[in-house]
């Protein structure tokens, strides 16, 4: 009896893990389809990580919704077209190094370290426990991110300059630090405003400006 015990939860496991798999490539493929996601390099990471594992148990049958999700402290996982489309607008590849502001769950971090690889993404989180828990379970997951809890607003200095930097919570207005950790010609993305957001790519100047295109009507939750 206990060797049926262990064989039927071990298949039932894998039966769900199977499920959420052929839940993830509908969702991404999707995505393709609609033309949120563009670039290959952006479906296959969508693809690879499994956005369950960054979402509590009663979130779980939901995970493959396109849609935010809370993760506690009144945060949440952004839907997967903006995470994709964040990481299509950032325009990286393997090797570049970028600057998250706002880990949150970690989900987001390690979309991206699936384009970038190991040891490439940099991210601020202002919430402790979120922080910890995050790095936690992006270290469980076998994502090697670089997880500093501190003030988003003033990046990441110590590892500057990065190829391209995004936020996931919204600004009034571009942090200038974070432009002046951004390599000239690299990009900022993230949302913008007090109100009405706007999701942004900034493409950064060698003066230290930048040129900004607004991509669309966006509601995040607000900086810390």
């Amino acid at each position: 009896m206990g060797c049926e015990h262990r064989n039927g939860y071990i298949c039932g496991t894998a039966t769900v893990t199977m499920e959420m798999a052929t839940a993830r490539d509908r969702l991404v493929d999707s995505l393709v389809a609609t033309e949120v996601v563009t670039k290959s390099s952006t479906a296959e990471a969508l693809r690879a990580v499994p956005r369950h594992e960054f979402v509590g148990d009663d979130q779980q049958d939901l995970a493959y919704q396109d849609r935010p999700l809370p993760i506690g402290n009144d945060q949440t996982i952004s839907a997967p077209h903006i995470v994709g489309q964040m990481l299509d607008l950032i325009n990286v590849e393997r090797g570049d190094r970028v600057l998250e502001i706002g880990t949150g769950c970690g989900y987001h971090a390690a979309v991206t370290a699936e384009v970038v690889g190991d040891g490439n993404v940099y991210s601020v989180e202002y919430d402790e426990e979120l922080g910890a828990a995050a790095r936690e379970r992006l270290e469980r997951l076998g994502y090697d991110v670089a997880v500093r809890i501190g003030d988003g607003r003033e990046g990441w200095p110590e590892e500057a300059p990065f190829d391209a930097s995004y936020l996931t919570c919204a600004a009034a207005e571009p942090p200038t630090e974070v432009i002046d950790q951004t390599a000239a010609d690299g990009v900022v993305v993230g949302p913008f405003g007090e109100g009405r957001q706007e999701l942004k790519r900034l493409v950064v100047q060698p003066d230290g400006g930048y040129e900004a295109e607004t991509i669309a009507p966006v509601r995040f939750v607000p900086m810390r």
